[in-house]
């Protein structure tokens, strides 16, 4: 008999029950979307980030000391070095994979056609093998990634593993319009310990300082300070976590950490976790955050999860009011028939059980109906947004069904009230 009312129900009042799974499943399909979305976000807004250039910088141990204790800038200092080979250790680190590039730096000044440039020294598209305790790691990395924004206007990005040997620049825009060059010119540079005839393989435009440089391959800059192997700072490129109050407490001294909060730290991918991991395998070298960077980072994401919650929020209390108006207005059509059930013996307790199970019968077809279209939504965003696909998460599953039960329940409880304070007497004998 129970069932059969509700097949009743359906068939009766089909179009409210319609409209009751189109609620439900609009509320489902935005909050299944802006949560997998939260859920993944983190680590797309750090590759979106990454590619405004590199939020870790390498540099040796003295001058990391020399720049604590006198508060003077890197250049205002003699240089120090840290051996090239040592980039390697990089990808052994607990944190290796979340480094995605990496590459080492050395600047010195040159004379080029009577006046003084900027001459730094990189790995461009650089092939690096490093092999420790019989393994052997490998990686494609340099500056190619990590000056993603350089806009090239003549030529091309030099590619080392494709060039006949190491001579080879690249012109930042300015210098070029100043000394009349283009890509396939021939330039010479003079420096302390030498010259160097470089062929420009293209012209940059970065929008900064380094327009009025030359960038060229490393060892062209060790030739000419001499320092063969070796490499002056490296800047890292790492996706990371926002920094919370564990992450602060540690930045400041790891050791005031107790054991559990050090193994949390250390096998978080904060980025002060990370530098401590390139300090313990870099000894001579000193890891910092680029915290302009590091911190933009937390507080975008910030933002994004309280807009996308402010979102799910809304569609949800949406939701319960679209439910509360549908289910009140249906209870108020069938007062007399629920009215009678009343009369013929019907204790007070199943008329509502009976019209919450219609509801929730309805609302699992519409929430069913809401996680699907969520996810197609979900892959929109993430397309459009973040050009990759959002990874779906098992949980959001569970966190989406407690919602719709939560929003369905509390937008019943106007037409569970009515129907406890229903009066037979007075129902039907208005219908009479």
């Amino acid at each position: 008999m129970f069932f059969r009312m509700i097949r009743g129900t359906f068939a009766r009042q089909w179009k409210k029950m319609l409209m009751i799974a189109l609620t439900v499943a609009l509320g489902a399909s935005i909050a299944t979307a802006m949560l997998n979305v939260m859920l993944d976000v983190g680590d797309k807004i750090n590759e979106e980030l990454k590619t405004y250039g590199s939020n870790i910088t390498v540099i040796p141990q003295s001058e990391a000391v020399m720049n604590k204790l006198y508060d003077v800038e890197n250049d205002e200092i003699k240089a120090e070095y840290i051996q090239e080979e040592k980039l390697g250790e990089l990808m052994t680190i607990f944190w290796a994979n979340n480094i995605t590039d990496f590459a080492p730096l050395t600047d010195t000044t040159v004379t080029l056609n009577g006046s003084d440039v900027r001459l730094i020294g990189s790995w461009f598209d650089h092939h690096l093998e490093f092999v420790k305790k019989g393994t052997t790691y490998q990686r494609d990395t340099g500056i190619i990634n990590l000056r993603s924004w350089w806009d090239i206007t003549d030529g091309k990005w030099m590619d080392e593993q494709k060039l006949d040997g190491d001579k080879y620049a690249m012109i930042g825009a300015e210098l070029a319009k100043e000394k009349n060059l283009s890509a396939g010119n021939k330039i010479t540079v003079n420096g302390e310990k030498g010259a160097e005839e470089l062929t420009i393989v293209g012209v940059y435009e970065s929008g900064d300082d380094e327009d009025q440089c030359i960038y060229t391959t490393l060892p062209v800059v060790q030739r000419l300070t001499d320092s063969s192997g070796l490499f002056k700072k490296a800047e890292v490129s790492a996706i990371t976590s926002p920094d919370d109050e564990l992450a602060v407490k540690a930045a400041k001294n790891p050791s005031l950490l107790s054991g559990d909060e050090y193994d949390l730290w250390y096998c978080t991918a904060y980025v002060s976790s990370i530098c401590f991991q390139i300090q313990e395998a870099i000894p001579e070298a000193s890891a910092a955050a680029v915290r302009q960077i590091a911190d933009s980072e937390g507080k975008i994401l910030e933002k994004t999860e309280l807009l996308m919650s402010l979102i799910t929020l809304m569609s949800l209390i949406g939701a319960t009011l679209g439910i509360s108006n549908l289910v009140t207005s249906g209870v108020m059509e069938r007062s007399a028939e629920l009215a009678l059930l009343k009369a013929v013996g019907a204790a007070n307790s199943q008329i509502p059980r009976l019209v919450l199970t219609e509801i929730m019968i309805t609302s699992v077809i519409g929430a069913a109906a809401g996680y699907f279209i969520g996810y197609a939504f979900a892959q929109i965003i993430g397309h459009t947004v973040f050009s990759s696909s959002i990874e779906m998460s098992g949980i959001v599953a569970l966190i989406v069904a407690v919602l719709i039960i939560a929003v369905t329940l509390v937008g019943c409880i106007p037409a569970i009230r009515m129907l406890l304070r229903l009066r037979p007497s007075e129902v039907l004998h208005g219908a009479h």
